[in-house]
């Protein structure tokens, strides 16, 4: 089996819903990153076999393929596919996952993977409300309604149950809230994020150009206080608004190839792929996956959790890194270390290449070597990733 080397990465500063990228069109946005991607690495159009485009809303603006249509947008040529893909949150680190598989096995030589998430022009849940609107039904079958009597598949459910079950108090969670914010906040003032993030051209109400180069989400006047003051979203729960991921518009994605794609394209690479996982687990407390998906990961690469130098794990909700934590026994110091989602915005399907693209560029900003990305995903699925940087 071949390797799989990541030699560029790029992606969007977030914006808020209804806010600085409001007027991107979320095809726009993937094909800008795209650009970026050839742009970084200085590689050949025409040697791009595929590009595969995580994105969980995929109607309306993001209908009929954003992954073709990405391509169509970009400077890509025409006789470059693509395929879309949704594994929930963790669509495009699948599309990272399919991506490297294709080069490890020499059937492709040089892939793209990415996401896209408009959730400003394209809400979440869109395409389950407007097929309910229409008369055509839910995706609750009679057999899973039968295998989950009286279960309503909820993320925020599944949030509070993680809270119960690894008995995470709110003060808990309300504190790694706010220190996202300011991990977040040291990383923009601290310039961590620059190398990392493709510069948008917006404009404001008068027409005036800038460009959006930091993500909107982040509180700088963030305090704890003010965090604990925020309303429960569940009567004797733990999780608030402040301790949970925020909606977000942006882009992200990762060039991959295999050996013959290095010499073909003249590139360097940036960091290789050293295992994949991907596993289902209940789907009805929903966010615990990459809790048992960390562990096997480990186990299957012959290495513990101490040997790896940052992580990641995708903060849809406090409860879920703070319960990694405590299930892993890792190091508080090597998580999130610029802050994560609920500072910066999650973009549902460019979460997956967003979080290895901040990944990639924390382990050089630090000289470390390497690194875990894992998210939990509606279904009560989990990637993880663990890559080293070369």
């Amino acid at each position: 089996m071949g390797e799989a080397y990541i030699v560029a990465a790029a992606r969007t500063a977030g914006g808020k819903r209804g806010g600085k990228l409001k007027d991107w069109h979320p095809v726009s946005l993937g094909a800008t990153v795209i650009n970026s991607l050839l742009d970084r690495s200085g590689a050949n159009p025409d040697l791009i076999e595929d590009v595969i485009c995580g994105c969980v809303s995929q109607v309306g603006q993001q209908a009929i393929n954003v992954a073709r249509n990405a391509v169509m947008a970009s400077r890509l040529p025409e006789h470059v596919p693509g395929t879309s893909v949704d594994r929930q949150c963790g669509s495009s680190q699948q599309s990272l996952h399919f991506a490297a598989q294709a080069v490890m096995s020499g059937s492709m030589d040089a892939v793209i993977a990415m996401g896209v998430e408009s959730m400003t022009r394209v809400p979440m849940g869109a395409s389950a409300v407007l097929a309910m609107e229409k008369g055509m039904g839910s995706y609750m079958s009679p057999e899973i309604m039968a295998k989950y009597p009286n279960v309503q598949f909820s993320q925020f459910m599944g949030a509070e149950m993680m809270a119960e079950k690894y008995k995470l108090s709110k003060d808990t969670l309300d504190e790694f809230g706010y220190n996202s914010h300011k991990k977040a906040i040291a990383a923009t003032q601290g310039g961590k994020f620059k190398d990392e993030v493709v510069s948008l051209t917006i404009k404001d109400a008068e027409g005036a150009e800038s460009q959006h180069t930091t993500d909107e989400g982040i509180r700088f006047d963030a305090s704890l206080e003010g965090i604990k003051g925020v309303k429960l979203l569940r009567e004797g729960g733990a999780i608030t608004a402040a301790t949970s991921s925020q909606i977000c518009d942006g882009a992200s994605g990762v060039m991959v190839v295999n050996e013959k794609g290095l010499k073909a394209l003249g590139v360097k690479p940036l960091a290789r792929i050293h295992h994949m996982t991907v596993i289902g687990g209940d789907p009805v407390i929903m966010l615990e996956a990459p809790l048992p998906a960390t562990k096997r990961a480990l186990e299957k690469a012959g290495m513990k959790i101490d040997d790896i130098d940052l992580y990641e794990v995708n903060e849809a909700f406090a409860s879920v890194p703070v319960a990694w934590l405590q299930y892993t026994g890792a190091n508080p110091e090597k998580l999130n270390v610029n802050g994560g989602a609920i500072a910066l915005g999650h973009p549902l399907g460019a979460s997956g290449t967003k979080l290895m693209t901040t990944l990639l560029y924390g382990l050089k900003d630090r000289n470390k070597k390497w690194g875990l990305q894992t998210m939990c995903e509606g279904g009560g699925l989990a990637n993880v990733t663990i890559v080293e940087r070369l």
